[in-house]
């Protein structure tokens, strides 16, 4: 990160309308409904100012703490990634006229949007839905064409909720990567402000439009201050070591059985997850019978008809489909794009109706492998 500057409140706000009178559709955090969402703001007035957010394993709750902090929440259930990957997208369209039929296809020229708050590990999260959609032999256009226009303010994070364990893979809490700006939000009883240094050309251009103060060294190790306290509050962890191995080779553990006792194969774990990409094609015509869609929509692994097949269904239990969503995320994913599918965000866990946490999953595994190997049980 290049040179750090201090940017007041009104220098953000300055910053929202240099990127509206750009082009972007700025989106940003904001309360609706008593959650945290990522939707089109117009100005930091738009911002879920003094929220905060209580999480837990099947647990979310948003409360106002009559503080000014802009970004004092943890994570909403939304990820980037419906901006960037759409839930639904259409692809190719059919229109009969008379006996010959016209064919329209999707044009891959998206939205040029500018996203503000995105945690460090979202940008871990979007770096590696670039690598499933913009590098092999298959490539997205939709998605390539988002991320060519896109801007992102990164929020380092000062809170951290309870199912957080970025610091297991190297994630957060600091963004190092992946932003135009990054910002650490400094609030205290005299004084609210952003310290923030540039990640690409065009992040040092807009601090430049807007002119903000060089930070002094008293704000940087105020930041520093932040950054050091959200990682030691961080309590949940996942050891990765030899991670990828362990799953791979225990697929006929006893532990599936338990999981699958509890697990009611809902799918908010792959909806939720900001690196999940798997997905269906829907075909509709309309009732004149002259017009035809074929649609790319958003699906789970633990959906029944996702493993259906012309010879039947090959995962037809909540043991097999979980076992594939875990598996693949912390093992097979390592074989397919050389990185882990998970960022240690916790959405999973905060959003699973029962509370299954990954964490105490894999740990009761890889437990009970020790106690194999010590002749234990």
């Amino acid at each position: 990160m290049n040179e750090p500057f201090r940017l007041s409140t009104e220098d953000l706000q300055h910053i929202v309308m240099s990127l509206q009178q750009k082009g972007y559709e700025v989106i940003g955090p904001r309360n609706s409904d008593g959650v945290i969402v990522y939707d089109r703001i117009h100005s930091t007035d738009d911002l879920p100012a003094g929220f905060v957010d209580e999480q837990a394993p099947g647990m979310y709750r948003l409360a106002k703490n009559g503080g000014t902090q802009f970004f004092g929440y943890t994570l909403p259930p939304q990820s980037w990634k419906r901006f960037l990957y759409l839930p639904r997208r259409e692809l190719i369209a059919f229109d009969k006229d008379g006996k010959s039929f016209g064919v329209s296809h999707q044009k891959d020229e998206a939205k040029p949007y500018a996203f503000i708050g995105a945690r460090p590990c979202e940008l871990k999260a979007i770096s590696i839905q670039d690598r499933v959609f913009s590098s092999g032999d298959y490539l997205d256009d939709g998605y390539l064409s988002a991320r060519r226009r896109n801007f992102i303010i990164a929020v380092n994070c000062s809170h951290a909720g309870e199912n957080c364990f970025c610091t297991s893979f190297g994630t957060g809490p600091e963004a190092e990567s992946g932003f135009d700006i990054a910002l650490t939000e400094i609030v205290n009883e005299e004084k609210h402000f952003f310290v923030a240094g540039a990640g690409s050309d065009s992040g040092k251009s807009l601090i430049e439009e807007i002119g903000p103060a060089r930070a002094v060294e008293g704000d940087v190790d105020a930041a520093h201050e932040v950054i050091r306290k959200t990682s030691d509050a961080i309590t949940k962890s996942l050891d990765i070591a030899g991670l990828p191995k362990l799953l791979s080779d225990n697929s006929d553990h006893p532990h599936w059985d338990d999981v699958a006792k509890r697990c009611l194969t809902c799918g908010n774990c792959t909806m939720v997850c900001p690196t999940c990409f798997c997905s269906t094609v829907e075909d509709a015509t309309d009732l004149s019978g002259k017009t035809a869609k074929r649609t790319r929509i958003w699906d789970s692994c633990f959906t029944m008809d996702f493993a259906r097949v012309s010879g039947g269904n090959f995962r037809i239990s909540a043991k097999s489909r979980y076992r594939q969503w875990l598996t693949h995320k912390l093992s097979s994913w390592v074989e397919q794009f050389g990185v882990s599918g998970c960022v240690g965000c916790g959405r999973c866990i905060t959003w699973c109706p029962v509370g299954i946490d990954l964490t105490a999953e894999v740990g009761a595994i890889k437990g009970g492998v020790a106690k194999q190997e010590n002749g234990g049980s």
